[in-house]
């Protein structure tokens, strides 16, 4: 299992950090959340640049995918990984749907 956070950066283009339980510690806390919402999408789903629409936790269940930032570099996440998207202004980011088995994953909007 991995964890990443997506972000805006200063330059106004979405990046992406690998975090850790050990540097992170407030990762292991409470957080709030709004609710969860469980979702399938297609092999071959793309859904070209966009910005997250709140804070908010994405897990993927099974299947995998592509996130891809302005700088042009693509990262491919797996069953398992947790993504904390925090990229709310710029750019955004382009998702793409990978493989040939559909991606589900789990959506956790966050209070603040």
């Amino acid at each position: 299992m991995g964890i990443s956070r997506l972000y805006t950066g200063a330059d106004g283009q979405s990046h992406i950090e690998e975090l850790d339980l050990e540097s992170h510690p407030e990762l292991a806390t409470l957080h709030g959340a709004k609710g969860i919402v469980f979702r399938e999408t297609e092999p071959g789903h793309f859904s070209d640049w966009h910005r997250g629409p709140r804070r908010q936790y994405v897990i993927t269940l099974s299947g995998e995918v592509e996130i891809g930032l302005g700088d042009g570099t693509v990262h491919r996440f797996g069953p398992g990984h947790v993504n904390l998207v925090e990229d709310l202004t710029g750019q955004g980011h382009t998702t793409r749907v990978i493989g040939h088995q559909p991606r589900l994953s789990v959506t956790i909007p966050l209070e603040n």
